[in-house]
């Protein structure tokens, strides 16, 4: 017997694999990592590091941030 997933219950499996995906990055940047809703139902993570300034595109679509576990201050 093989189980289908809700579509509820494959958002959250998408949103929960983005942000386990961001938790681990931020353990060794410098940088926040944020969630970032591609469509419905599909997550990326991405490296704040990665740009200047987010765009605003991708900020107001931000679900989720990690912040980043380095620091270099002393």
């Amino acid at each position: 017997m093989q189980t289908q997933m809700t579509s509820a219950a494959a958002d959250n499996a998408a949103f929960f694999a983005a942000v386990a995906c961001a938790q681990r990055r931020a353990l060794h940047s410098f940088f926040d990592q944020h969630v970032i809703q591609e469509s419905e139902g599909r997550y990326i993570s991405i490296d704040e590091g990665d740009y200047d300034a987010l765009p605003m595109t991708l900020v107001d679509r931000v679900v989720h941030t990690v912040p980043g576990g380095l620091s270099d201050e002393y």
